[in-house]
């Protein structure tokens, strides 16, 4: 007989602490911001249980532990999840390089995946760093790791730059 699980996800309206919102601080300033909690992280944080780690200049991690919610059909976490990390701190990472009133969203993402993670795998790290940055498209890479550094995956992404509103 199957135990059935259940998991609750609350957040805030999206619409009040969305980046557009608060053009009037930097990438860094917006990300430091939700880190601190005084500004709410995204529903799909919530929704997947990723949370801000670390934000400097030009880099970004972010936390995530893998738990049963996050399986697919073989009891291992599924791709799209850890893709959904990737993308994130590596659009985090080049967020935390642009100046008020600039934004960036992805056009582009490749994912390797290394080895299969479970809840065994323990709390991830998701380290992201710019590889380069110009004035309508940033490159951008990223890895996520143990707390052994061990490797789990890692991913390429393009984001494009423009300005909000």
């Amino acid at each position: 007989m199957d135990i059935e699980r259940k998991r609750t996800i609350v957040w805030d309206d999206p619409q009040i602490n969305k980046r557009d919102a608060v053009s009037s601080i930097s990438g860094l300033d917006y990300l430091r911001a939700i880190r601190d909690g005084k500004i709410s992280q995204p529903p799909v944080a919530k929704l997947i249980g990723y949370q801000i780690k670390e934000v400097d200049h030009g880099f970004a991690v972010f936390e995530l532990d893998p738990g049963e919610q996050h399986y697919n059909p073989f009891a291992t976490v599924h791709g799209g999840i850890l893709s959904t990390l990737l993308d994130t701190t590596m659009t985090a990472a080049v967020l935390t390089t642009l100046p008020q009133n600039i934004t960036c969203s992805t056009i582009e993402i490749k994912v390797n995946f290394i080895k299969p993670v479970n809840t065994q795998s323990k709390l991830l790290c998701c380290e992201a760093r710019p590889i380069h940055i110009g004035r309508k498209l940033a490159t951008v890479e990223g890895r996520i790791m143990d707390g052994n550094n061990e490797l789990y995956a890692h991913g390429v992404g393009t984001c494009m730059i423009f300005k909000v509103g």
